[in-house]
C-alpha cells in the first residue's frame, strides 16, 4: 500500500511534470499535414502560415503533402497520428464539414471527436458568376430568369459533394430554383468554359473568378457571405436578394491536432498561429488570396465547426448530394 505522503510527492511531480513537457514544446521540428497536392490555394496558405509559425516556435514547421480522395487520406493519417503536438493538420471545410455527409463510407475520421481545433485562420466567400450572355444583369434579373424556366440554366462547380456544389444547392433551395449542377473535375476550366458561353453560371472561389469578373468577360451575381469581401467590396453579397437571405456559404482554413493534444500545447500553437496572422506581410499576403482574417480560439472554432456540419447537413440531406 503506497503511503500516503508519497502518493502526495508523485502527485505534485505530475503536476511540475506536466506543465513542463508543455514549456520545452517544441524540441523538434513539426510536421503539418496539408491533405491536398502542393500547388493549390490550400497548400498555398500552409506554407505562408507554416514558416511564420516556425519562426515564432523557433522549430521548423515542415509541410507534408498528403493528398488522395478529395482530401480524405491526408485527414485521416493525421487523425491516426501520434497527439504530441509534432503532427499537426491544416484543412477546409470541404474535408472536415462535408466529405463525411457526402460519403460516409469512405470516410472514417470523425472530424469532432478526432481532432482538437487550434485556430480558424481565415474565411474567403464564394461568388454566383455567369457567361455574358446571359440576359440577366444583376441577382434580381437571374432569379426571375431561373423561375421562367426551371431546369435550364446549369451551373458548373469543381465536383459532386464539394463545397460549391453544396452552394448551389443552397441557392436552389432557398430561392426556390432549379439550376441544373453539371461537376467539373479541373476548377480553371469552369472559368474557360463561362468566358466561352459554354456553361451558363458556376460557383467558384472569389479569387479564381475575380480576374474575368472585372475585365468583363464573366458576371458576378454576388458573394455567398452575409457581407460584401472587402477583397471585392463592388461585388455584391447575395444575401441582399430577400430569398437568398440564409445563404452563407465560405471557404475556410483552419488547423487543428489530433484528438487528445495537451490543452497547453493547442494553446501554444493557437498564440503563436494568431501572433503570425497579425504580421502585416503575412496578412497583406492572405487579403490578396481573399482571405478575411479571423484568428478565433480552439473554443469558439469548436462551435464554428459544429454549426457547419448542422448547416451543410441540412443541405446536403434536402439536395440527396452522394459521393459515393
Amino acid at each position: 500500500m503506497t503511503h500516503p505522503i508519497v502518493a502526495l510527492v508523485v502527485l505534485g511531480l505530475l503536476s511540475v511534470i506536466q506543465p513542463a513537457a508543455a514549456q520545452t514544446y517544441p524540441a523538434r521540428h513539426i510536421a503539418l499535414i496539408v491533405p491536398y497536392a502542393s500547388g493549390g490555394s490550400v497548400d498555398a496558405v500552409a506554407r505562408m502560415v507554416a514558416q511564420r509559425l516556425g519562426e515564432r516556435l523557433g522549430q521548423s514547421v515542415i509541410i507534408d503533402n498528403v493528398a488522395g480522395a478529395g482530401g480524405v487520406i491526408g485527414t485521416q493519417k493525421a487523425a491516426n497520428a501520434a497527439p504530441t503536438g509534432y503532427t499537426l493538420l491544416l484543412s477546409v471545410e470541404s474535408t472536415m464539414a462535408i466529405a463525411k455527409l457526402v460519403s460516409p463510407s469512405i470516410v472514417h475520421y470523425d472530424s469532432q471527436k478526432d481532432f482538437v481545433p487550434i485556430t480558424l485562420i481565415g474565411t474567403s466567400p464564394l461568388v454566383l458568376v455567369g457567361k455574358n450572355s446571359l440576359p440577366a444583369a444583376n441577382i434580381v434579373e437571374l432569379m426571375t430568369l431561373l423561375r421562367a424556366e426551371p431546369g435550364k440554366l446549369s451551373y458548373a462547380s469543381s465536383g459532386v459533394g464539394t463545397s460549391l456544389h453544396v452552394a448551389g444547392e443552397m441557392i436552389n433551395q432557398q430561392g426556390r430554383v432549379s439550376m441544373t449542377h453539371v461537376p467539373y473535375k479541373v476548377g480553371a476550366q469552369i472559368v474557360t468554359d463561362l468566358v466561352g458561353n459554354h456553361v451558363d453560371l458556376a460557383l467558384l472561389p472569389l479569387v479564381m473568378a475575380l480576374q474575368n469578373v472585372r475585365t468583363g468577360n464573366i458576371k458576378a451575381f454576388g458573394v455567398t457571405e452575409p457581407t460584401r469581401s472587402p477583397a471585392a467590396p463592388e461585388i455584391p453579397s447575395l444575401t441582399d436578394y430577400p430569398d437568398l437571405k440564409g445563404v452563407d456559404m465560405t471557404v475556410w482554413f483552419g488547423t487543428f491536432a489530433p484528438a487528445k493534444t495537451d490543452p497547453a500545447i493547442v494553446a501554444r500553437l493557437h498564440d503563436a498561429t494568431v501572433a503570425s496572422l497579425q504580421e502585416p506581410e503575412l496578412k497583406a499576403k492572405l487579403g490578396e488570396m481573399g482571405l478575411r482574417i479571423v484568428g478565433s480560439g480552439p473554443t469558439e472554432f469548436a462551435a464554428f465547426l459544429a454549426a457547419e456540419i448542422a448547416k451543410f447537413t441540412a443541405v446536403v440531406r434536402a439536395a440527396d448530394i452522394k459521393a459515393e
